[in-house]
């Protein structure tokens, strides 16, 4: 019998995980077994002046040669050369980001920069690294990017207003350390949008063109965790255990969609964040629930099986209603934690609507979506649904 060559499918996880309480106080330790001596600490302005901060600084000792501290939210290209300039300065043989996606994507760009000379836009595209990079230890404080585990960095042009997307198996950091107490303070909505962002993460997993089953089980796993989790995690922001759970939520979801990728929402998402500087997190919220109804045909059993693990109860609905209701749950999930729900709220400008189908056309994310979409009128249709 001739086995499928459509299911056939390749698996990656390089990244060392480090999970518990107080673990970002063991940075050393992970700068140690990578066998460095010059760590450069990698933040944005606001967390350098907290106790956090000082605190990595102070558990890396004299290893840490010195904090770049320039990052700033939707991380631009000169961010990233300025940075990568800083450590060539200070002979940087390892970076350690402490913070959020942006954060960890500029120093992502960094590791290339300072492995490979240049500035970041000469090394744009997929795979054109001929080599490893700088080593790179993550430390996030938010629990939705998973981008300590992912191979790509998101870095936006500000002059053309448009995000760039940087893709290698180079990229994967080496070291995530989770430690839930670095969470603790995140505001409300801050926690429900970079949790709304993981689902996003989850669903998009499952239903790409390149899933498969060791991303699906993850992202089935992941969507559970963040259904029960986040709501305690915005409720009650000093719940570790809470906190805790959604960092792994994250992280998992972060391994599934960086081995199945993610289709319309984060094309959608990355333009409307390039064009109206909408959050990341609040974008993909407020457009996963339409993009679900744009691909419900190709995707009706899926649907139906997010829909059941957002605790959606689906037996004896037609298969349709079935899978409509991973978008009903996921709007009112979204809703009972506070998030935005239309693109009008976050002041996205309906004039601006069809640039944003024109950009998301052009987005590699689109190509693994379900749906084909050839058309920019068939997003501009759900953009404007989410308007």
């Amino acid at each position: 019998m001739d086995y499928p060559q459509e299911l056939n499918f390749v698996f990656r996880f390089p990244t060392k995980i480090v999970f518990g309480p107080g673990t970002a106080k063991e940075v050393g330790m992970e700068v140690d077994e990578l066998k460095r001596t010059r760590a450069l600490i990698v933040t944005d302005r606001d967390l350098a002046q907290t106790d956090l901060a000082k605190m990595v600084q102070k558990a890396l000792g004299k290893k840490c040669v010195g904090i770049f501290s320039d990052v700033v939210p939707d991380t631009g290209l000169q961010i990233v050369n300025a940075g990568a300039e800083c450590g060539r300065h200070l002979k940087a043989d390892v970076l350690v980001s402490v913070g959020g996606g942006s954060v960890i994507d500029t120093a992502k760009g960094m590791a290339i920069c300072l492995a490979k000379g240049g500035k970041l836009e000469d090394h744009a595209g997929f795979n054109v690294l001929t080599g490893p990079i700088t080593p790179h230890i993550v430390i996030p404080t938010t629990a939705g990017t998973g981008s300590e585990v992912t191979y790509a960095a998101i870095i936006k042009d500000h002059e053309q207003k448009r995000k760039l997307l940087f893709a290698d198996n180079y990229l994967f950091p080496n070291v995530a350390i989770l430690d839930p107490l670095i969470t603790v303070g995140l505001p409300r909505l801050t926690t429900a949008a970079t949790g709304m962002d993981a689902l996003s993460h989850c669903v998009e997993a499952i239903h790409s063109r390149q899933s498969e089953p060791i991303a699906d089980a993850l992202a089935f796993h992941a969507i559970r965790m963040i259904r029960k989790y986040l709501p305690q995690a915005v409720e009650k922001g000093g719940d570790i255990i809470a906190r805790g759970q959604m960092l792994i939520a994250a992280c998992i979801a972060g391994a599934a969609f960086s081995n199945a990728q993610v289709g319309m929402v984060h094309a959608l998402a990355h333009s409307v964040g390039a064009k109206f500087g909408v959050p990341h997190g609040i974008a993909n919220s407020i457009l996963l629930p339409h993009c679900i109804l744009y691909n419900l045909d190709a995707c009706l059993d899926r649907y139906s099986q997010i829909a059941q693990a957002m605790g959606k109860d689906v037996r004896g609905m037609e298969p349709l209603k079935a899978a409509e209701q991973a978008a009903v749950a996921i709007r009112e999930f979204s809703k009972s934690i506070g998030m935005p729900q239309t693109l009008k709220e976050v002041n996205v400008e309906e004039s601006g609507l069809e640039q944003c189908a024109n950009d998301a056309l052009m987005d590699g994310s689109i190509v693994y979506n379900p749906k084909l979409v050839v058309d920019p009128d068939q997003i501009l249709k759900v953009l404007k649904n989410a308007f």
